[in-house]
């Protein structure tokens, strides 16, 4: 499908990323239509190829993990030795003919690589160099790595997460890393733009942290104007009443209702006159008188299936959702009927994976390529690069690809 009409068709991109947020960034461009090109440390490869499976259940499925299938379509594998020179000397040469170079290296790996920003503009004055960091490039953490959890932790979140005087709880899914890996995109789209206008690359930077801060910044606002450090409620929230799960007759749901008139067409759909109360009746009523409603609501609620909440409550316009499981989430038709579910083959097995989340209807994204093996597009992509077959050769048996290529050469 990449002969289609593309946003990103013709952009190139280097992708020296690896585990999430970096390979989450650059999947995003590659269902846009750029060409990513994948490295990754022979042998080994990227470390999410095996991330968080046993042995058994790698061969189950197929020798990769569902957290690789689920961040690198669309994208080809080249597997480079950034500790030879010859492999440094491939990195630069491949860099100089790309758009867009992205890397969540530790502060200063690049530079000591020799393809840090100002080595590859040298050769490539329009280069789009994307940094991917823990803490940032500057301050007094800015040396120390961390991963989705450590940010959690350091940005307050763990601190409102879970159940009031219970140890905190970790958000259960990589929702820093994620939601940092989005920004990324942003930030590159509007350096392209810039581009495209001006001639002009540009360094483009964010982090964990940036990211962590972006999720709470609510929270800090509401600190820096007066004091106020929210502290953990569960599933409730403290910006209204009703906000939280309630029980049902077989699990729970979530009921929204944060103004007034959606706080009547609630009472009335489910019929029960005591929730009618005065003191429930306006939004600072309902803050005032917290625990009280939340239990006379409980009381209506758990006398219910979740079916027949959801049903009530959507057909009048409160906001309502289910308690899923990961799994009935997943198989839920809504997502697949907005196009939120992708499917495609890799070495004859069925995939399925969530789709990036916005449409664009234009210029559709599509999966062209499935996860790639590792390193299986090297030749191919050297070649493309204009690499002459000579050239390759001696790159490989100088350690260029590995030392395992080179023996084998030699």
């Amino acid at each position: 499908m990449r002969d289609q009409k593309k946003a990103l068709k013709g952009i190139k991109v280097l992708d020296f990323s690896r585990i999430f947020a970096g390979p989450a960034a650059t999947q995003v461009l590659g269902d846009l239509g750029a060409d990513v090109i994948k490295v990754e440390e022979p042998a080994r490869g990227d470390e999410a190829r095996y991330l968080g499976v046993t042995d058994a259940e790698l061969q189950k499925f197929g020798g990769v993990s569902p957290s690789f299938l689920a961040l690198n379509r669309n994208k080809r594998s080249i597997t480079l030795d950034l500790g030879s020179p010859a492999g440094r000397k491939a990195a630069l040469a491949i860099a100089a003919k790309c758009d867009v170079v992205v890397h969540n290296f530790r502060l200063g790996a690049m530079e000591k690589f020799g393809i840090g920003y100002e080595h590859i503009k040298a050769l490539n004055p329009g280069v789009i160099f994307c940094e991917f960091t823990s803490y940032g490039k500057q301050g007094p953490m800015s040396h120390i790595g961390a991963n989705d959890l450590g940010l959690q932790a350091h940005s307050g979140l763990l601190s409102v997460t879970g159940e009031p005087n219970r140890p905190p709880v970790r958000v259960g899914t990589a929702a820093i890393d994620l939601h940092g890996s989005l920004a990324l995109v942003s930030a590159i789209l509007a350096a392209l733009f810039h581009r495209e206008r001006t001639g002009e690359g540009q360094i483009v930077e964010t982090s964990l942290l940036m990211s962590s801060a972006h999720l709470l910044s609510y929270f800090y606002t509401e600190y820096w104007m007066d004091g106020t450090v929210r502290k953990p409620m569960g599933t409730a929230n403290h910006l209204s009443v009703p906000n939280q799960v309630f029980p049902s007759s077989d699990g729970g749901v979530v009921i929204i209702a944060p103004n007034d008139e959606m706080w009547q067409r609630c009472v009335k759909a489910l019929g029960e006159p005591s929730l009618g109360r005065a003191e429930f009746a306006t939004v600072l009523g309902r803050l005032d008188n917290r625990a009280m409603l939340v239990e006379a609501l409980s009381a209506v609620t758990r006398t219910m299936t979740s079916r027949e909440l959801v049903e009530r409550l959507g057909a009048v316009k409160v906001n309502v959702s289910k308690v899923n499981t990961v799994g009935e989430a997943a198989d839920d038709p809504q997502l697949a009927a907005i196009g939120g579910v992708l499917e495609f083959e890799q070495d004859g097995r069925p995939i399925k994976a969530v789709a990036n989340p916005f449409n664009l209807f234009g210029t559709p994204a599509a999966v062209d390529l499935p996860p790639p093996d590792l390193g299986a597009h090297t030749d191919e992509v050297l070649r493309e690069l204009g690499f002459a077959d000579a050239e390759m050769t001696a790159l490989r048996e100088q350690g260029a690809f590995g030392k395992a290529q080179a023996k084998k050469s030699a």
